[in-house]
């Protein structure tokens, strides 16, 4: 049986578990839906306080899930994609190795 990659796994442990909070989650799925978007349309579209939406994208963007970007004085919020499909692989390899799939 093939080693599993304890590494990846905690990795991936730690970004599903910034989007397991519901309203990460809801975040996200607008960052998505939008592409890039600024902090202020996400807590105002999404009718969320200031600080409780900045400190949810500080998790996000911890676990490396949104990045950031500025222009001029607005930041704006993107999702890493490639950090989905790297936690996406790895969940998927540790369930064909463990022969779960």
């Amino acid at each position: 049986m093939a080693k599993i990659d304890n590494d990846d796994l905690k990795v991936a442990s730690e970004i599903l578990r910034a989007l397991a909070h519901p309203l990460r989650l809801q975040i996200v799925q607008f960052i998505d839906r939008n592409e890039k978007i600024n902090v202020n349309k996400i807590y105002n579209t999404l009718k969320l306080e200031q600080s409780i939406t900045s400190q949810h994208l500080r998790v996000l963007r911890t676990s490396d899930i949104v990045e950031t970007y500025r222009e001029g004085k607005f930041v704006f919020y993107s999702i890493n994609y490639d950090k989905i499909r790297q936690v996406n692989q790895a969940i998927s390899e540790f369930l064909v190795k463990e022969g779960t799939t």
